[in-house]
């Protein structure tokens, strides 16, 4: 499937003249990359995402990404987003999709560790990367559950030299990485 074919879905939730959002593919550098976005909507989520076949490939973690492996955070996929989405924060207008607001929480490349490619290993529901960010780091798994509905999915941390159970950055870092401002500055 092209590229521009997987991103119908995410044009057609939103009104190019009511929201800041990225509409086009945009183009990465130094790629792969992997972003998550704080985004406070609704509710307060994370959004995790990874540059799979030209588009940003994406999960709505409600609890945040952990360093702790015994965490198994429950993650929804929802539809691709553009590339240019890795770098986008600002304020999603109320009456719109998504409404509220997004700051990149974290973001750089990623290594697929699954030993087949990512497009295959993702088909497959089990794909493994390795991070390489600010505030996350080191091997998670992306593992998919059997259910009705929408695609469930675990993020879980692998046990490895980045493994921390102690620290928690989805609560005491709401920062972003790009521009050091909250979503709470954002509104």
């Amino acid at each position: 499937m092209a590229a521009k074919d997987r991103l119908a879905e995410y044009r057609a939730k939103r009104d190019a003249s009511r929201t800041p959002e990225p509409r086009g593919r945009g183009k990465r550098k130094n790629g792969p990359v992997f972003v998550v976005q704080r985004h406070d909507a609704s509710s307060l989520h994370f959004d995790f995402r990874l540059e799979i076949g030209g588009v940003l490939v994406s999960w709505s973690v409600p609890k945040g990404p952990s360093l702790d492996p015994g965490d198994r955070r429950p993650a929804i996929r929802t539809e691709d987003h553009p590339l240019g989405y890795a770098d986008f924060e600002g304020k999603i207008p109320e009456d719109q999709y998504g409404g509220g607001t997004v700051v990149v929480w974290d973001t750089g490349t990623f290594d697929v560790l699954t030993g087949e490619p990512a497009e295959q290993a993702l088909a497959d529901g089990h794909l493994k990367v390795g991070l390489h960010g600010e505030k996350l780091t080191g091997a998670f798994s992306l593992i998919r559950r059997h259910s009705d509905g929408q695609e469930q999915w675990l993020l879980v941390k692998k046990d490895d030299d980045s493994a921390d159970r102690r620290r928690k950055p989805a609560k005491t870092r709401p920062e972003s990485v790009l521009t050091g401002r909250t979503n709470r500055e954002l509104e």
